[in-house]
């Protein structure tokens, strides 16, 4: 079995031998929020996605890779933040997980109300039907006490 330090040298060897197989385009194809999507390097290097951020050489390679995507215009410029001022509150947004739900849930009452509806209706023909039944019996007296 392979030691840890023999895992990560393979790990930065295919690591090097993937960025040098990756055109320009496979780069944008790539691009997530600014930056090369981690889940996809490490799903096409066939390591988990934790070797990216704890073997330093490979932080440093991505790190080098990105910078040289941005000069090339590859990637968007980095957005430096001010220290000195806070950052805005997250807000979440309903996105589409949100609306979806409420559709399949709006569609599922929808349905549920239509059958109330039906079952409403044939319970009133039968009030109906047996309320002149009981009207009938009424008249000739035969209504059970």
């Amino acid at each position: 079995m392979a030691s840890g330090r023999q895992i990560a040298e393979e790990n930065v060897q295919t690591f090097a031998a993937w960025v040098a197989t990756k055109s320009d385009a496979d780069y944008r194809a790539m691009v997530s929020r600014g930056v090369l999507s981690r889940t996809e390097i490490a799903k096409e290097c066939g390591f988990a996605k934790s070797a990216l951020v704890q073997n330093p050489r490979i932080k440093t390679i991505l790190h080098d890779l990105e910078d040289e995507l941005r000069q090339r215009g590859i990637l968007p410029p980095a957005v430096e933040r001010d220290p000195e001022t806070p950052a805005a509150p997250l807000t979440r947004e309903p996105g589409g997980l949100r609306a979806a739900a409420d559709a399949e849930r709006l569609r599922r009452l929808e349905q549920e109300n239509a059958a109330l509806k039906a079952e409403v209706a044939e319970l009133k023909r039968t009030v109906k039907k047996f309320s002149v039944l009981r009207d009938a019996l009424a008249l000739t007296g035969r209504l059970p006490r």
